[in-house]
């Protein structure tokens, strides 16, 4: 069986989780394709496409490289590991004329890992969503906001205005 064979949605997907996790491992169980597939990124509508230019310029790579086909799964995710770098590196390198289009995807395979962009936080976080686990993000207070004991600075920024309402409007 060819890689051609896979059913087109199967095949984008494979090929996309495997760009991702190449990006960053542990991308595509945060949920890099489901933010890809978001239509506010913008390149929902080419993923179909984008597969199939990874999946041609695997098959290149694997030729240069003498590496033997697999034949039953898409060319970019049948590439040894070693090698799926080596072509990310290429792709996103300067002067590669696609250069914009693998940066662009590797930079979602990242929002979906550390900010889970495409997802309400605390559900993430509730879910158990890999990469904000990995970041240490805690969950909200019992009232669904966060509260952070310790100041990022070490020390508070600003003292509240005292007009300053509960719910932390200014007066």
């Amino acid at each position: 069986m060819s890689d051609r064979k896979i059913p087109d949605e199967q095949h984008t997907a494979r090929t996309l989780e495997a760009y991702a996790d190449t990006i960053l491992d542990g991308a595509a169980a945060a949920g890099a394709l489901e933010l890809l597939r978001w239509d506010a990124t913008g390149i929902s509508q080419d993923l179909d496409e984008l597969a199939r230019l990874l999946d041609e310029h695997a098959r290149s790579h694997a030729d240069e490289h003498a590496l033997p086909p697999d034949g039953t799964s898409p060319a970019f995710e049948a590439l040894p590991p070693g090698h799926r770098a080596a072509l990310v590196r290429r792709l996103t390198a300067p002067g590669h004329p696609e250069r914009e289009f693998w940066v662009l995807l590797a930079l979602f395979c990242n929002m979906a890992f550390d900010s889970a962009a495409h997802l309400h936080t605390a559900e993430a976080i509730a879910a158990g969503h890999p990469g904000l686990a990995v970041m240490g993000m805690r969950r909200p207070d019992p009232d669904g906001l966060w509260r952070y004991p310790d100041h990022s600075y070490g020390r508070p920024l600003a003292r509240l205005h005292p007009d300053t309402t509960p719910s932390g409007s200014p007066a």
